[in-house]
């Protein structure tokens, strides 16, 4: 048993934030049904290299960007920009709780699929549409990318090296505004079930990449609008260190064996914690130093204490420190390439790396779920889907079509 078991999702987003939301919906047990356009299918399924290998090593269709966040679906081609296509959709809502969609402001409606039109048919539909910028707003009819929104919503302006030490604007290393966009639409898409549930109603929910990049500014969205505006002030990069915790950053090491610099994560979080990484360090007095006692001082003299860190920290080798750190429950960690990270013991034991049969290339390694529940566990019996998959299965057992029906709407292209 799944916690969304018997909830149906019609998906027709592609790319990121809407396939990240319903993989996550997938996970918990809905029947996600992943509409895609004939032939080509979702835009991700062409992002290679890397692609999925066959057993003979030769590449597939399918990239490894679209494995990433289509597992657990179903996947039906259809072509709604045709009547056919359209009359299915309508067709198939009316055995759907959640529709999603990420088109352009303005195309449902163009279909005849926007939430007025599918609602008058499904009543309790809950209807989610992401774009960039929402559906009101000067921006509302721009494309939305991930890129673009990081550096207009802030994300880029505090990311990055200090300026003063040759840095500039920085993206992060993957698509956060698209990922975060992705689970606070999964958030609110159950808020809106629940909401159904009660009163047997759906309800439009309005979801974009800028409003998302926004709220995540988190600790420093609310640093400026208490005291930026009236200091004049806005918060700007720091590269690895933290604007409002000192010592809380990147520092270099000594070197390795072979001469590489290395590297570590200090995150002292409180000032016990600080008093404990003196004591390792062999400087206890920096614990009582009245410019260092208190996080709140160590802040406001922040360039006077990191070069005396950053001296007694080039004095030993990483393995060192960690164990020494961890040995005074002093928060540290090292700083894994991707190799690392899906070898280390305590990943593998949380059991983030998943094998599944998939139908083409035989097993295939992807990254789990992060999502334990102890009496509703995530599905991991669907691998992500070919493209088309299940088009026959879901439109013969949801609208009851006939192998002659469904050999028509191929020979029409619809399907």
């Amino acid at each position: 048993m799944n916690s969304l078991d018997g909830i149906r999702v019609l998906d027709l987003s592609r790319v990121l934030a809407g396939p990240w939301c319903t993989q996550t919906l997938a996970d918990l047990g809905a029947d996600v049904i992943k509409i895609e356009r004939p032939e080509s299918g979702d835009d991700t399924r062409s992002w290679g290299p890397p692609f999925l290998k066959d057993p003979s090593g030769q590449d597939t269709r399918d990239a490894a960007y679209y494995l990433g966040t289509n597992r657990n679906k179903r996947s039906v081609t259809c072509d709604i920009a045709t009547p056919q296509g359209q009359a299915l959709i309508k067709q198939l809502v009316a055995s759907c709780d959640v529709f999603i969609e990420n088109f352009k402001v303005g195309d449902m409606a163009r279909y005849g699929l926007d939430y007025a039109s599918l609602s008058a048919i499904q009543p309790r539909l809950v209807y989610c549409s992401l774009t960039g910028f929402g559906q009101t707003g000067p921006y509302r009819e721009r494309a939305g990318y991930d890129y673009a929104v990081q550096g207009m919503g802030g994300l880029m302006s505090i990311t990055g090296e200090r300026d003063d030490l040759g840095g500039g604007p920085q993206k992060v290393g993957v698509a956060v505004a698209d990922l975060f966009t992705g689970m606070y639409a999964s958030v609110a898409i159950l808020a809106a079930l629940r909401h159904a549930e009660r009163t047997g109603v759906g309800q439009h929910i309005d979801m974009a990449l800028l409003d998302t990049q926004v709220a995540m500014l988190a600790n420093l969205g609310a640093n400026y609008l208490v005291s930026g505006r009236q200091e004049g002030k806005v918060p700007g990069r720091a590269g690895n260190a933290h604007q409002n915790i000192v010592p809380y950053q990147v520092f270099e090491v000594a070197p390795t064996e072979q001469g590489a610099k290395d590297h570590l994560i200090l995150a002292v979080g409180n000032d016990g914690q600080f008093a404990k990484f003196c004591a390792v360090a062999g400087m206890p007095e920096l614990a009582s130093d009245p410019r260092f006692a208190k996080n709140a001082d160590r802040v406001r003299h922040r360039d006077v204490l990191v070069p005396l860190l950053e001296q007694v920290m080039r004095q030993r080798p990483k393995a060192q420190w960690l164990k020494a750190l961890e040995d005074a429950k002093v928060p540290c960690g090292a700083i894994n390439n991707l190799a690392e990270v899906f070898a280390d013991p305590h990943v593998l034991e949380r059991d983030m790396v998943t094998t599944w049969q998939h139908p083409v290339a035989g097993q295939v390694d992807l990254v789990s779920s992060p999502l334990k529940l102890s009496a509703t566990p995530v599905r991991r019996d669907l691998p992500p889907p070919l493209l088309g998959q299940h088009t026959d299965e879901v439109l013969s057992q949801l609208l009851q079509l006939d192998a002659q029906q469904l050999a028509d709407l191929r020979q029409q292209k619809v399907i």
